[in-house]
């Protein structure tokens, strides 16, 4: 019987085999395992997010006023929490650092990976670049070291933190747990001092469009702003989704994993509520809804909270260099995993004798970069990037339940409480948030789309047809597909 099932595993039609012995071109594409315990990979998850809870979701009270987005965030919120729940089944089964790529790839086959890969992989380019921009307008704002928004300023941001991931996974991620820490304990003073200022008032104080349908003090935009605010109700989570990217560099990834996941959240939904309400209970939905800094401008009601909002400001850097650093360490894993399985040029993959992906940091930085210095526009990257996000949410989410349906009997670890339930909901809701980012920003949706057609050229015409067998995300596949074999006979 053995004999047989071994058989069968070779007769499996297989990918490409790399150029060289699996062994060589694995060892020279390893990793630092062991590097990153529970608290590291939840510091992780917050880091990737932090930066939102002090720019940008502000944005969707202008789409949909405080209700509209009050909704939009609970709507959203309940997407990213039946989305890690499904994730944390899914990297207890597939520990690996391919993440939502590699999920995709064992339920959804080459084309879902790359898919899946590529839309992730968007979403962790573009963000950085976006978020150096923001740097440069903080650090011009606070008037560091006499300098000014500009290219100078992304250049230091991309050279400084990718050398310390260059340093080294172990210290990257606990100089990421300290920054953000720093951001959260500033997040959390600053509501308490908001809360002083608290008028029930403020919250429903933006004009009524009267010509919207459904619209009232709650609702000033109609029952659409409800819809159009679904990607600014993201950005209190967005990016979290990102923790099982770090599967292969983590203790005992099939405990910590799912651990990390839901600490994570939980910490994210406390602050997305308090930095909410208390931003617009304190100055008014209608102050803070274009403001580039809206924690301090929901502060200037009250010249006794000066010293909070010089607080505040010092701490939103921090926000954004913590969103910043993790955000590249995200993409340069995810870039990694789909180079190694030959997906992208293989050469991207290789790793150096401290085990960092050193071409996965520098190419994508460089890109990130040059986008930064070209465009100066920070909210359109962003824009592609949530297009990027919502098409992968989509895809992971269909892979939980596929293979929850095609595979029942797989060694679970983790399961999903609700089951494909929590799944379903994560799928409607991310493929209602991707509709959603056109009516927020049609150019950045169809910029999304235009990168999202040459990457699917090149995978089309070759890359699928040189993929590398003895990559951890295809070994997967082809073991399920011999074990598929052997229950059809």
């Amino acid at each position: 019987m053995a004999d047989d099932t071994e058989a069968r595993l070779a007769a499996v039609p297989e990918p490409t085999t790399s150029p060289e012995g699996a062994d060589t071109y694995l060892e020279r594409r390893t990793l630092r395992r062991g590097s990153a315990g529970w608290l590291l990979l939840t510091g992780l998850g917050v880091a990737y997010v932090v930066s939102g809870d002090f720019s940008g979701w502000n944005v969707g009270l202008a789409q949909g006023g405080f209700g509209g987005l009050a909704i939009a965030t609970v709507l959203m919120g309940a997407m990213y929490a039946c989305l890690v729940f499904s994730l944390a089944e899914l990297s207890a089964i597939l520990p690996t650092a391919g993440g939502g790529y590699g999920f995709a790839r064992r339920a959804l086959g080459t084309w879902g990976g790359f898919l899946t890969g590529t839309a992730i992989l968007i979403e962790y380019i573009l963000a950085p670049a976006a978020i150096s921009i923001f740097i440069g307008d903080y650090v011009e704002s606070l008037n560091l070291f006499g300098l000014t928004s500009g290219w100078p300023v992304y250049l230091a941001c991309f050279a400084v933190f990718i050398g310390i991931h260059l340093w080294g996974v172990g210290e990257a991620l606990r100089f990421s747990l300290v920054v953000t820490a720093i951001a959260v304990l500033a997040l959390i003073v600053f509501a308490l001092g908001a809360f002083t200022e608290f008028d029930p008032s403020n919250l429903d104080d933006i004009a009524v469009d009267t010509t919207a349908a459904g619209s009232s003090s709650w609702l000033p935009l109609g029952v659409l702003g409800i819809w159009a605010a679904f990607p600014f109700g993201m950005w209190f989570f967005l990016g979290v989704e990102g923790v099982p990217l770090a599967a292969e560099e983590a203790k005992d990834p099939v405990r910590s994993m799912p651990r990390a996941l839901s600490i994570s959240m939980g910490i994210l939904v406390l602050l997305a509520l308090l930095t909410f309400l208390a931003s617009t209970g304190a100055r008014g939905a209608d102050a803070i809804k274009d403001a580039g800094n809206p924690l301090v401008v929901a502060l200037e009601g009250d010249s006794g909270l000066s010293w909070l909002k010089t607080f505040v400001n010092y701490a939103g850097l921090a926000g954004l260099v913590a969103s910043f650093f993790s955000l590249i360490y995200a993409g340069s894993r995810q870039l990694f995993a789909l180079s190694r399985a030959g997906y992208l040029p293989r050469f991207l993959s290789l790793t150096s004798k401290r085990k960092a992906p050193y071409l996965g940091l520098l190419i994508p930085g460089a890109i990130g970069f040059a986008l930064a210095a070209a465009t100066g526009n920070g909210p359109r990257m962003l824009n592609i990037a949530v297009f990027g996000a919502t098409i992968s949410y989509a895809l992971m989410a269909l892979s939980h339940i596929v293979l929850r349906r095609r595979e029942p009997g797989l060694e679970r670890p983790y399961r999903t409480p609700g089951g494909i339930a929590t799944s379903s909901v994560a799928f409607v809701l991310a493929l209602s948030a991707l509709v959603a980012t056109f009516l927020v920003d049609k150019d950045a949706a169809f910029i999304a789309l235009g990168v999202y057609a040459v990457a699917l050229a090149y995978f089309a015409f070759y890359s699928r047809h040189h993929l590398v067998a003895s990559a951890p995300e295809e070994e997967f596949a082809a073991l399920a597909e011999a074990e598929a074999e052997l229950t059809r006979d």
